[in-house]
């Protein structure tokens, strides 16, 4: 009975420190979110979201250009790397023990860990020189080489997890091979895909470096995917290394924004995630 309450004792024990400890790494998350909060929240209104920026001494002003420009190049990424890493995700889920998809899988894990202002530098030499300008398409791309290691890994994962009897089914019909990966693997995992696409979104919504060799910056409003463009990521770097106190306010407000945003798009993952792991 004795060993019983002390093993009963230290499992508690243990549970408390796991608990402590858990909640402990949770604090500087909570202090920079708290911080970030506090120094961003009095610039947050709805002319921050509607207006362009102003010059330095005019009070106000937003990042309306930033926000469009965020979207057009984190747009293009997406549908500049989604189809491939589909494409390469299949492929290695379904080549699971060949020399070609080991060699993939090493170049993917290499991909993964170039460093991001690298991968600035290179589409600066592949986009940005022969095109003669910065531009929202060589920020687009840039992104979509950081992207295409997230959506190939959660890709291959995902449909790896889906049960071969629903392949083996579809085959026994008669089913060809194409037909049975398009309209049966695939859409079994779909939910799976969709929480890493959106997962690899968020992770290059907030990339600032390879933007400042590619997107460039822009103070006024453009759609225009051939020009450089301004995103919240360059505006929180320029306006927080001025000497200007009223960008200072600025730059607090955006990386608010852009947290909020990040924010939003691993929530939607937690819950299309939650969604596809009760359904197998």
């Amino acid at each position: 009975m004795e060993n019983i309450r002390k093993r009963i004792l230290k499992d508690r024990l243990f549970t408390l420190i796991v608990i402590v400890l858990s909640f402990t790494a949770c604090i500087p998350l909570l202090a920079i979110l708290g911080f970030i909060i506090k120094n961003g929240i009095s610039s947050i209104n709805l002319d921050f979201f509607i207006h362009l920026p102003k010059p330095v001494g005019e009070h106000g002003g937003g990042i309306s250009n930033a926000i469009i420009g965020t979207f057009i190049v984190v747009g293009i990424a997406f549908v500049i790397a989604t189809p491939l890493s589909l494409l390469a995700g299949i492929y290695l889920a379904e080549n699971k023990k060949n020399f070609f998809s080991d060699v993939l899988r090493v170049g993917i894990d290499i991909l993964a860990s170039i460093p991001s202002i690298v991968i600035g530098i290179v589409a600066y030499l592949w986009v940005v020189k022969p095109m003669k300008s910065f531009s929202a398409l060589s920020g687009g791309i840039a992104l979509a080489i950081i992207m295409l290691p997230v959506v190939i890994k959660s890709t291959e994962e995902t449909l790896s997890m889906v049960p071969d009897s629903l392949r083996e089914a579809s085959l026994a019909l008669g089913v060809p091979y194409f037909r049975t990966i398009l309209k049966v693997i695939v859409p079994a995992g779909l939910s799976g895909i969709i929480t890493g696409i959106l997962i690899a979104i968020s992770r290059i919504a907030g990339e600032t470096a390879p933007l400042l060799f590619t997107a460039f910056g822009n103070p006024f409003m453009n759609l225009n995917v051939t020009k450089p463009v301004n995103t919240i990521p360059l505006v929180v770097f320029n306006y927080s290394t001025s000497p200007y106190e009223q960008w200072h306010k600025i730059a607090w407000a955006a990386a608010l924004v852009l947290i909020a945003i990040v924010f939003v798009f691993n929530f939607l993952a937690r819950i299309i995630s939650k969604k596809w792991k009760t359904k197998f």
